[in-house]
């Protein structure tokens, strides 16, 4: 099965060349089989920490807003802060790259969280707790970006399965997070300063397999050559119909997955469920993207048109929504399940992104761009509902809300599901 899906990802990508006047970016030929594998390591590692830093907050946000005395609307800045910081920082990611290697800059990334984790819990304050949290969060925004990247350099012919792996691996931290923060927190003596400060001991094991191949640029001539091929041609992606329409489905899908990491909690405690149950409910919609995130991606890489995907993804988004309004309590097993579904469109997006460029150079364009504009989009929409959960009084117009957004979210799925590659778009 994997060998047929290799070789179906190698037709794709092998297809786009010729119409954009490109190769694909081939990885370093005949690499050290450990090296290899130490990628694949580090990718995994790097996955695996790109969401601890907002889910285990999710669980603890009410503690967090109890001692540092935060409004409901402050509370929902705080939880603006994360795409915030990914439009600003992982623009700049593909020019870091280019200066001292993707390798090099995904480490600094992984000390970043590191140092912001084990900071922001005892740096007093609001603002302290918010520029150390920015901190962590710009190392999840470079390594963000240059995710992709790795991937088509390294495993040009195995985008989907890679990819896959990658989402997997960074859907079980982000619910691991969600599930035994607040139990650890109480293990720990209840301080929700210790429960979330923990998180950074997993950060700091990521940074090792990353040091060794923050040297390996430029190693070979092949390596070399590959480099030389990342920082080829500037496209002018703006005017690709398809890197507008996957920045918007990519910006939509981060409103709603932010959302239900920073709120959802919220949503059930206030229907009277435990803190516990809640972070336990936050944890299962999470780690659906655990066997979801390997699957969709291998999926979409067989498809000729992702579009029937995004519809039905964002359907299950549309039902969890309607269940969380009618019954947050008596049915929060099942809008967790749905909504774990719904946020299953971030590996999905993913995938297109290494799909809808034909060469390395392409894929870090594209990456950067739909990413921080998709980000960017995604700012206003955690806090409008906290201010809208503040002034109402209830879940109802914030519900409506992610309802609403959910259909242009599908709209910009299909548009950016189409066959083409951003080389052609940007060329004419």
């Amino acid at each position: 099965m994997m060998g047929g899906m290799a070789s179906k990802e190698t037709t794709s990508t092998r297809d786009a060349a010729p119409a954009t006047g490109h190769r694909p970016v081939p990885p370093p030929s005949a690499p050290r089989a450990w090296t290899a594998r130490l990628v694949v390591v580090g990718v995994v590692l790097a996955a695996l920490n790109l969401r601890p830093a907002i889910t285990s907050l999710g669980a603890l946000l009410e503690e967090v807003r109890d001692g540092l005395g935060m409004s409901g609307s402050v509370a929902g800045l705080l939880t603006s802060v994360p795409p915030l910081c990914f439009a600003v920082f992982g623009v700049t990611a593909p020019r870091l790259a280019r200066r001292f290697g993707a390798g090099a800059v995904v480490c600094a990334g992984m000390a970043a969280i590191t140092a912001g984790l084990l900071i922001r819990p005892y740096a007093g304050g609001t603002a302290g707790f918010l520029a150390a949290s920015a901190l962590a969060l710009m190392g999840i925004a470079v390594s963000n970006v240059l995710m992709p990247v790795i991937v088509k350099r390294w495993f040009p012919d195995r985008v989907g399965s890679m990819t896959g792996l990658y989402s997997m691996a960074l859907a079980l931290g982000t619910s691991a997070a969600a599930a035994v923060t607040v139990p650890m927190t109480d293990a720990l003596g209840g301080g929700w300063q210790s429960g979330l400060a923990v998180w950074a001991g997993l950060a700091a094991v990521a940074v090792l397999p990353w040091l060794p191949l923050a040297r390996e640029r430029g190693t070979t001539p092949a390596a070399r050559s590959s480099a030389r091929a990342e920082e080829g041609p500037v496209l002018r992606i703006t005017r690709s119909r398809t890197a507008w329409a996957l920045a918007v489905f990519f910006g939509l899908q981060a409103t709603a997955a932010y959302i239900t990491m920073g709120w959802m909690p919220q949503i059930f405690r206030d229907a009277g469920v435990p803190a516990s149950t809640a972070g336990l409910l936050l944890a299962v919609t999470m780690v659906m993207g655990v066997p979801l995130a390997f699957v969709i991606p291998r999926l979409a890489t067989r498809l000729p048109h992702q579009g029937p995907i995004v519809v039905a993804l964002g359907l299950c988004g549309l039902a969890g929504y309607a269940g969380l309004h009618v019954a947050p309590a008596a049915g929060a097993w099942a809008w967790a399940l749905l909504l774990g579904v719904s946020n299953c469109a971030f590996p999905l997006a993913l995938t297109m992104v290494g799909m809808r460029a034909g060469t390395g150079g392409g894929v870090a364009q594209l990456s950067a761009f739909a990413q921080s504009a998709g980000y960017l989009l995604s700012i206003p929409g955690p806090l409008l509902v906290g201010v809208l959960y503040q002034h109402s009084g209830g879940w109802g117009l914030p519900l409506a809300l992610m309802a609403a957004l959910m259909v242009p979210q599908m709209a910009a799925g299909v548009l950016a599901g189409r066959d083409r590659t951003v080389e052609d778009e940007a060329a004419r």
